[in-house]
């Protein structure tokens, strides 16, 4: 390739890359990312049976993975 292209990808990446480090700084600013509230909405809806089911779920996952994992 000639010089003038390399030049130019690097120039135009260098580019997109600023803009794009831009858009992201200026979304942290603004709270774009915050979800301040994620964690206390779910407390509200789990009632103790879908706790109970999660677990249930869990101890069927490690029951599975002793029968498959048969070392060598």
């Amino acid at each position: 390739m000639d010089n003038w292209v390399v030049a130019m990808m690097l120039g135009a990446s260098l580019l997109l890359g600023g803009v794009a480090l831009i858009a992201f700084l200026w979304g942290l600013k603004n709270g774009q990312f915050d979800d301040e509230e994620k964690f206390l909405n779910a407390v509200k809806f789990d009632n103790e049976e879908d706790l109970n089911d999660a677990i249930n779920q869990e101890k069927k996952k490690e029951e599975l993975r002793k029968k498959v994992y048969k070392p060598e």
